[in-house]
């Protein structure tokens, strides 16, 4: 299926959080159960694989799954419209796939109708908030990657200005600066961090753009919540640090290259493509973070100095033990889950301006 590509909407917020648990696996993996020969896995991204951001993360996490089951069959479409996604959901329901994963929340609603329609059918859906009996949720605390990545720059700046390039005024993304703020100030409280946002997901020549304002305003370090490495690029050529997402991003971002808060979806869909050739899948929330390796950091750039990279290991170590909380000296400290994945709409202390309406 070849459908014109598109990016997700500003989100503004995304629901009411269910308790977090590993999605496919609460109703047990008895050997005696009538195990599936054979399943059929869809995913419907909402743009081309090869942008080297969110849907090439999916992807690769798709064909790992792939090439360690013998038993499973799977399928794509890329760059699906959310308006066309309907159609594109009803397809591979009628064409008799087990499961459809759809993953991005504009998809979260046409995905929920056919659900209902279908309940021989099971689905899975990135980052949004509704679910039924046979539709799951899933994400990733990807703000304790942030977090370490923020570490890192706070230690190597010089001119105490960091510089993000955000897509959407969203809780998912004010959530990842809030994060790369808090590292940084966490070994560096002179840090400041400026904002520009794109209102795209997806918009390189925007992206690059906004990045070079950032320059110009006297950052030395550039971070980024896009689906393209033009940022890094950007950071590149002015001779600046730099840290990605999504993919790791070195080969854009020369000896000065930090590192790349990634995803490793596979780590979700292992096991929820085991329960469902088990018949044990259930539909619920799954939100882990570096412990279960859903979330993680590239490999480092060239030119990294040693002592940036024991203290962001001996932090992510007290991340992953539970001995230091990302938001504990912040104004969130002890905000639930809920607030954390749907609420949050302002910055920390140390982020200049504030977030648009």
């Amino acid at each position: 299926m070849d459908m014109n590509s598109t990016r997700r909407d500003a989100i503004k917020a995304i629901g009411t959080v269910g308790a977090v648990g590993l999605a496919g696996c609460t109703g047990g993996n008895d050997a005696t159960q009538d195990q599936r020969e054979s399943v059929r896995a869809a995913w419907i991204y909402i743009s081309e694989v090869g942008d080297l951001g969110w849907s090439w993360a999916h992807d690769q996490g798709r064909k790992k799954v792939t090439e360690e089951y013998d038993w499973l069959e799977s399928s794509y479409s890329e760059a699906v419209n959310p308006a066309n996604s309907q159609r594109v959901i009803k397809q591979y329901t009628q064409e008799g796939y087990d499961i459809i994963f759809g993953t991005t929340f504009e998809y979260m609603d046409p995905m929920l109708q056919i659900a209902q329609q279908n309940p021989d059918t099971l689905y899975e859906h990135c980052s949004g908030y509704k679910t039924s009996e046979n539709m799951g949720r899933y994400f990733g605390r990807m703000y304790q990657a942030r977090y370490l990545a923020g570490v890192a720059a706070g230690l190597v700046t010089e001119s105490n200005q960091l510089g993000y390039v955000a897509a959407f005024p969203i809780p998912e993304v004010v959530r990842g600066i809030n994060a790369f703020t808090l590292g940084a100030r966490s070994v560096n409280d002179q840090v400041t961090t400026k904002v520009r946002w794109t209102n795209t997901w997806f918009d390189p020549p925007k992206e690059k753009e906004a990045a070079q304002t950032l320059i110009d305003a006297g950052v030395d370090v550039m971070a980024q919540h896009q689906d393209s490495p033009a940022a890094v690029k950007a950071a590149n050529s002015a001779d600046i640090w730099a840290t990605g997402y999504d993919a790791p991003m070195g080969e854009f971002g020369g000896d000065n290259y930090l590192t790349s808060p990634i995803w490793h979806w596979e780590v979700f869909y292992q096991p929820t493509l085991e329960a469902v050739r088990n018949r044990s899948w259930e539909s619920d929330f799954y939100w882990e973070g570096l412990q279960s390796g859903i979330v993680d950091l590239s490999e480092w750039g060239p030119s990294v100095p040693e002592d940036v990279k024991n203290t962001v290991s001996e932090k992510r170590s007290a991340i992953e033990e539970g001995n230091l909380d990302v938001w504990a000296d912040s104004k969130f400290a002890d905000r639930d889950g809920t607030f954390l994945f749907q609420e949050m709409g302002s910055y920390v202390e140390g982020v200049e301006g504030e977030v648009p309406n």
